[in-house]
């Protein structure tokens, strides 16, 4: 397996989600994460009972496996001289300094870009922040769903006007992880870069960003015709093979063809009707468009009087893009998810078997197997000894004192 990371060193100083999903994908590809964890209580993200209405307190945390897998934990106490020093000593033998926290808890931390680098010239230096670090909101926390996902127009976005509630986000840590993507792709950037000029540069991604980016189609668009964006109704769309219907059997699909004529004249060679080919008001494209509505009831009887299952069948050999809408259960054992290896195996801490999504960037066809999350402070007596050749004697004097964990 590729492991294109492998030999660069993170320095993880972050909690919760959106940053050290960063680090955990930069891990799958092969990097040494060193997580820098609470000296009492770790990251704040071990304490999260539960997120919407799903359950966090089993065996398997599965935020922070999503968020932490194959990294190293340290427990450090960067309020004391001692614990600072370990810090800076870490930072010399690093690649990459990876921070979320805000402007001014990163100044109060002595862990700003101007604070970190002179302990290593050659360090990347990457931070994420809820709304960016300028401007008036710049020092303020924040989460995905306020920055991201309610902020950036999503949320207004698919928030049909007949509503009483605005939708919240489709998955927990839904725009962390779109984020964590994109800060993870700017590191690999700023590494190509060092390795290119020898320069080293610091870089910022922000929730807020992000989601602009993710709506920067529609944001475009919006301009241009001076009209927000708002969801379409795909119930009433004049093009038969654009819209949503559902299976006997419950299964909402959606089929996607953006050139009606030649897909509805294969369409209906699939199912059999050739007659409709030439029907009048289905033979061009103005026909069809102005009849789509027979042609739609054509198209809802075929699916409603089939089971999914049946659907699947009658629709296999169809070029038209389509697709049954999945549960994040039903997902996983989907085949074309299984065949690409986009869930995969892994075992918690305490041995415990569970599935996390892969990374979705491919080397070479394998996609990465994941890590697990580490334990409190796992590998804090390695990575002083060994990675810092501590002594015993002062790993000891360390944790009597509180510096580490």
């Amino acid at each position: 397996m590729v492991q294109p990371m492998e030999g660069i060193r993170i320095l993880d100083v972050c909690d919760h989600t959106f940053v050290p999903a960063a680090s955990a994908v930069l891990a799958d590809w092969g990097a040494d994460v060193i997580k820098i964890e609470h000296a009492q209580r770790g990251d704040a993200a071990r304490g999260l009972a539960s997120s919407g209405a799903l359950d966090l307190r089993g065996q398997v945390h599965a935020i922070m496996e999503h968020a932490n897998r194959g990294k190293r934990s340290l427990g450090l106490d960067l309020q004391t001289e001692e614990g600072m020093a370990i810090l800076h000593r870490l930072i010399a033998i690093s690649d990459v300094f990876l921070t979320n926290k805000p402007p001014n808890v990163r100044e109060r931390l002595h862990i700003t870009e101007e604070e970190v680098r002179p302990h290593n010239e050659s360090i990347v230096y990457a931070a994420g922040t809820a709304w960016g670090p300028k401007g008036p909101e710049g020092d303020r926390g924040g989460y995905d769903m306020t920055s991201f996902w309610v902020r950036s127009g999503a949320a207004m976005g698919t928030w049909y006007t007949d509503d009483e509630r605005m939708p919240s986000q489709p998955g927990p840590a839904f725009g962390d992880s779109i984020g964590a993507m994109t800060i993870a792709g700017g590191i690999a950037t700023a590494l190509f870069h060092r390795e290119r000029t020898g320069e080293a540069v610091a870089l910022e991604v922000s929730l807020l960003g992000t989601g602009l980016w993710a709506m920067g189609a529609g944001v475009a668009m919006s301009h241009v015709n001076n009209t927000p964006w708002r969801p379409v109704d795909l119930s009433g769309l004049t093009q038969p093979l654009l819209g949503n219907y559902v299976t006997a059997d419950g299964y909402t699909i959606n089929i996607t063809c953006l050139q009606p004529l030649p897909y509805w004249q294969e369409f209906c060679r699939v199912i059999d009707r050739p007659e409709l080919i030439e029907d009048e008001r289905f033979a061009t494209y103005d026909a069809l468009m102005a009849n789509a509505k027979p042609a739609r009831d054509v198209v809802e009887e075929v699916v409603e009087s089939r089971t999914l299952e049946e659907v699947r069948e009658l629709f296999a050999d169809f070029s038209g893009q389509w697709t049954p809408a999945l549960d994040t259960l039903e997902i996983i054992d989907d085949p074309q998810v299984e065949a690409n290896g986009y869930v995969q195996d892994a075992v918690s801490e305490n041995g415990i078997p569970f599935k996390l999504v892969a990374v979705p960037v491919q080397f070479n066809g394998e996609p990465a197997a994941p890590g697990r999350a580490p334990g409190f402070n796992e590998h804090g007596d390695e990575i002083l000894t060994e990675n810092l050749d501590m002594d015993w004697d002062e790993v000891i004097d360390l944790k009597v004192k509180g510096v580490v964990a």
